[in-house]
């Protein structure tokens, strides 16, 4: 016979778990740096540019 299970335990684990992924989540999502946000910016920036100038003209 198996053990009986704590519904309460049980539902509150896979909350827990739900809540530990959305921060995973969030964190991969929202967890860049303002300078890191900067750079890139920059960088994207400066391909836009190089971009631009590498077009020839019709």
């Amino acid at each position: 016979m198996t053990e009986p299970i704590n519904l309460n335990r049980a539902r509150k684990a896979r909350a827990q778990a739900a809540e530990k992924a959305q921060a995973a989540e969030n964190r991969v999502r929202f967890g860049r740096t303002k300078t890191e946000k900067t750079v890139s910016k920059l960088e994207a920036e400066r391909a836009r540019r190089a971009h631009e100038q590498a077009k020839r003209e019709d």
